[in-house]
């Protein structure tokens, strides 16, 4: 088998992700770097995708270690590999798993950066909703924390994905997956203050579909909300760093440390696999640990 046979089984894995689990197309592309470089790597071998030896594998993570990767980083792709030929012996092209005895050590999860509850209400609190762009800012704020939404997610939502008399939203999310998430008093407030008033006033053509409007009435960018969030951080004294996702982490701890159970968390958050939802049990349980230290009188 030569390489362009082996990037056919690697379009074929690609296809029956996507088919069969609406994997989105930033993991298909993960999936595809992951294994393009394993093929490599075998070819330097004279070795194929479907016809390693059980050394190949171990030893090139000892020289990706010895380079300088993370175990994250092998961890990862040893993940998409095992993935890969899974699907092969499920679908008869291997005959065993020749990755069914490599092993890496075990890997904390890291935890994802967020903020105590003070933290999200002076964010949420800093746009000038004297203004335009300071009330749809706060809407969107109240949303993104309220719902625990991906920004991506939030930028994309359009008028017709609200209901406030149910109180609910339609999110699109990974993989094309819809999901409705219930918004919160604080949320459906900002949101129809803002419905009332700013929407109009920002958009020459109110019958577009976009609910957060950027530039020439369409949808926001990531790009241009997310210079927002740190603006709106810089006035509010919040020195820590940042990311598009701090508000969705803070949003599932948060629900964590007031005893939601996980399995409800997951499904707002839209998660497929409720592994990726435990990473926020890790960071109540830290937030737990520094309260216990902080104000025990034997902490």
């Amino acid at each position: 088998m030569n390489t362009l046979d082996d990037s056919a089984r690697i379009d074929a894995f690609l296809d029956a992700l996507w088919l069969e689990q609406g994997v989105s197309e930033h993991t298909l592309s993960a999936y595809r770097r992951d294994l393009s470089a394993w093929v490599r790597r075998l070819a330097e071998c004279d070795e194929t995708l479907l016809a390693s030896s059980p050394t190949a594998l171990p030893t090139w993570l000892d020289e990706r270690r010895t380079a300088g990767y993370r175990l994250t980083s092998n961890a990862r792709l040893l993940s998409s590999l095992r993935r890969f030929y899974r699907w092969a012996l499920e679908s008869g092209l291997v005959e065993r798993d020749p990755l069914a005895e490599v092993r890496l050590p075990r890997v904390r999860p890291a935890l994802p950066n967020t903020l105590e509850e003070a933290e999200v209400e002076r964010l949420i609190a800093a746009p000038d909703v004297a203004t335009y762009l300071g009330l749809r800012d706060r809407a969107m704020l109240e949303v993104l924390y309220g719902a625990g939404l991906r920004v991506s997610e939030l930028v994309g939502l359009t008028t017709d994905a609200v209901n406030l008399r149910q109180g609910v939203v339609r999110v699109r999310g990974k993989g094309d997956k819809d999901r409705l998430v219930p918004l919160g008093e604080e949320a459906i407030e900002w949101l129809s203050r803002y419905l009332r008033g700013s929407r109009g006033g920002l958009m020459r053509d109110a019958t577009r579909p976009a609910l957060f409007p950027g530039r020439h009435d369409r949808s926001m960018t990531r790009q241009a909300f997310w210079y927002r969030i740190k603006a709106h951080a810089r006035t509010a004294g919040i020195e820590r760093p940042l990311s598009p996702h701090t508000l969705r982490h803070a949003f599932a701890t948060h629900l964590l440390n007031h005893g939601a159970n996980l399995r409800v968390v997951q499904l707002l958050l839209g998660h497929s696999d409720l592994s990726t939802t435990q990473i926020y049990t890790h960071v109540a349980q830290a937030r737990l640990e520094r309260l216990h230290a902080d104000h025990h009188p034997r902490g």
